[in-house]
């Protein structure tokens, strides 16, 4: 089962819930707010103690 995530939108400040598929090294993406409509990227980082998610603005 995937983990679910709360993160918060960079553009908006909404509280959306990501899904990411589990990996055993780091991921990053785009993904829209699904309440402005606008590109976040997504950074994840796993380990064993839990995931480490950073988002941001898609031109930082």
């Amino acid at each position: 089962m995937n983990e679910t995530i709360s993160v918060q939108c960079p553009y908006c400040g909404e509280s959306i819930l990501i899904e990411p598929e589990p990996s055993d090294e780091p991921m990053e993406y785009v993904e829209d707010c699904h309440v402005c409509c606008k590109p976040i990227v997504v950074t994840i980082h796993y380990s064993e103690a839990g995931s480490a998610v950073v988002v941001k603005r898609e031109n930082e």
